[in-house]
């Protein structure tokens, strides 16, 4: 629960708010459970504030000082939080859906668990950010930073991921069933078991990175630069390899009934065990070597 001694310092204003915050450093303000549900918080001073379980629905927190500030289980569901800094925050279980992230800074946020349902983080840094088990279904993560983000068990379903940096991200079990990932790179990224049925990965760059056991049912890999990738028992049926580059890729024991390879670089890629189609008809054989 909030302290009303806080909160009515803070229902002061801006000035009124930061005379206090300056005149009591050593105080660590707590407005838990406070109900600001479409207050104007534009520019607020909120670092290291206990926010937890707070409503902050509708708020506008633009530009606003969040850094390293206590929001776990907070409600900030289609909060405006463009240019907001949220370096170090609390996230955990907090709820975004909808909410616009744009510009924000979140550089050693914790995000476990957090619902982001079709929030805008286009051209967000969230590398090295913690997101395991968090909910960006439908986000937008446009030309977005996700370098060596932990993204464990993530459900990225219809994400929008066009030309994102993936680069050494942990994407295991991770659900990225319909994303768009047209252009993304992926070095070296973990997606083991990861969910990539139907999704849009044409042009993308996956090179060393590790699809070992992975879901890529009917995925468009159009033109996709697989080379010494690790597919080793992924379900590739009826997948669109066109033009796709797979060399000295692993696909033992991968299935690849259905799969269309006109035009794939297959050299000294590895098929040992993999289930080719008994009726050539199925998947074209033009190696284009």
């Amino acid at each position: 629960m909030a302290n009303a001694e806080h909160l009515a310092f803070f229902d002061q204003g801006a000035v009124g708010w930061m005379n206090w915050r300056t005149l009591n450093p050593q105080i660590e303000p707590d407005l838990s459970e406070a109900n600001l549900i479409g207050v104007n918080l534009k520019g607020a001073q909120l670092q290291g504030v206990n926010l937890r379980k707070a409503l902050l629905d509708h708020t506008l927190l633009i530009a606003a000082n969040l850094r390293g500030a206590n929001l776990s289980q907070a409600n900030l569901s289609h909060a405006s939080l463009n240019e907001a800094n949220l370096v170090e925050a609390c996230l955990i279980d907090t709820t975004l859906i909808g909410a616009d992230l744009i510009g924000a800074e979140l550089t050693g946020a914790n995000l476990i668990g957090a619902d982001l349902y079709g929030a805008n983080l286009t051209g967000v840094d969230l590398s090295e950010v913690n997101l395991i088990g968090t909910n960006l279904r439908r986000v937008n993560l446009k030309g977005a930073d996700l370098s060596g983000a932990q993204l464990l068990r993530t459900n990225l379903s219809e994400a929008k991921l066009v030309a994102a940096n993936l680069s050494h991200t942990n994407l295991s079990n991770a659900n990225l069933h319909e994303a768009e990932l047209i252009g993304a790179y992926l070095y070296k990224a973990e997606l083991y078991k990861a969910n990539l049925s139907e999704a849009h990965l044409s042009g993308a760059y996956l090179s060393r990175a590790n699809l070992c056991e992975a879901d890529l049912e009917r995925a468009d890999l159009r033109w996709t630069n697989l080379s010494r990738a690790n597919l080793c028992e992924a379900d590739l049926r009826g997948a669109n390899l066109r033009g796709a580059n797979l060399s000295k890729a692993n696909l033992e024991g991968a299935d690849l009934r259905g799969v269309n390879l006109r035009g794939t670089n297959l050299n000294n890629a590895n098929l040992q065990g993999a289930m080719m189609p008994d009726d050539a008809t199925h998947t074209i054989l033009d190696f284009g070597f």
